[in-house]
């Protein structure tokens, strides 16, 4: 079955990128190709893609999507936060000619395939399969696992922290008391539970699904996303020269957090308190931050792809 991932944003990723003829870029969330095809248009003839997917499904699909380009894109089933091992290697992993790279691009969305639409991962509270939500095999931890093992406090701790949902206690509880009598199987059995607490809380209706949170904090804890985003933005400046460009877009305030303060830092010459009059920190400016607010998307491109509303783009520039 087709995997189907809408790019968001991609006029605005191409500008922020400030792309030229034969440019060289790393995709580090390649998904569906989307984003990366745009690209590798923008810096013909001779500009190269590096694409980096967790998930095998994605690396398949861009790599149908981008066959035209096959000479000018490496596709690499690996986590960006590993970036380093593949850099400046062919496709069979020998030595190859040192590129410099121009441009470094993540979306940090979920596909609609991994959402469930098209294959079981148990992502969507409307799925009947199997809580998996792994983006890929180099975990073995599943959502499954979590929820028929982790102690209550443990949940409660995932729901806050990774969900920012306010009923985590109420839900951690009644999942406690539902595998007390059978084991959580399928994705419909922890929707049940959100949807019986929020109804005896909370009885106004939102354009958001009362499981939202509570199935991004599961997924993030899977896939130990924001951990893996922390680790790699400061790997990211230092394997890029001077002028290139970073894009980032994120889908939920966490993510967005991270990227934020991270790069706010980064973006100064001195990080001592104010109280101190000399700078003894010695640190220097690393960025020049190209978007003073998150770039959105337009109303015509959440009508045409709702999954869209909630994108933010943040882009910076290596100095």
């Amino acid at each position: 079955m087709e995997y189907i991932h809408e790019p968001v944003l991609v006029k605005e990723v191409l500008e922020y990128l400030n792309l030229k003829s034969n440019y060289n870029v790393i995709d580090g969330t390649v998904g569906g190709g989307g984003h990366a095809l745009e690209i590798l248009k923008a810096i013909l003839p001779n500009g190269q893609l590096i694409g980096f997917d967790r998930d095998p499904r994605a690396i398949e699909a861009s790599t149908k999507k981008l066959k035209e380009y096959n000479k000018r894109v490496t596709l690499i089933q690996d986590s960006y936060q590993n970036i380093n091992k593949y850099l400046n290697k062919n496709k069979n992993g020998e030595q190859a000619n040192i590129l410099q790279f121009n441009g470094f691009l993540l979306d940090l969305g979920v596909s609609s395939a991994q959402m469930g639409l098209e294959e079981p991962r148990g992502f969507s509270y409307k799925s009947e399969e199997t809580l998996d939500m792994r983006f890929g095999p180099d975990t073995e931890l599943t959502a499954q696992y979590i929820l028929n093992n982790y102690k209550e406090e443990d949940l409660i701790k995932i729901f806050k922290e990774f969900g920012e949902e306010r009923f985590s206690k109420s839900i951690a509880r009644k999942i406690i008391l539902f595998r007390e009598e059978s084991p959580f199987k399928a994705a419909s059995d922890l929707t049940s539970i959100v949807n019986q607490v929020y109804r005896s809380h909370y009885s106004s209706k939102s354009i958001r699904h009362p499981a939202t949170l509570i199935f991004q904090a599961l997924r993030i804890a899977v896939n130990n996303e924001l951990q893996v985003l922390e680790q790699s933005l400061n790997n990211i400046i230092k394997i890029l020269p001077t002028g290139a460009r970073i894009v980032i877009i994120s889908f939920h305030s966490l993510e967005d957090r991270i990227v934020k303060q991270f790069f706010n830092l980064e973006a100064k010459d001195c990080l001592c308190p104010s109280e101190i009059p000399v700078c003894r920190c010695n640190h220097k400016a690393r960025v020049k931050i190209l978007t003073k607010k998150p770039v959105t998307t337009s109303l015509t491109e959440i009508k045409r792809n709702p999954c869209s509303r909630s994108a933010k783009l943040r882009a910076y520039q290596v100095i």
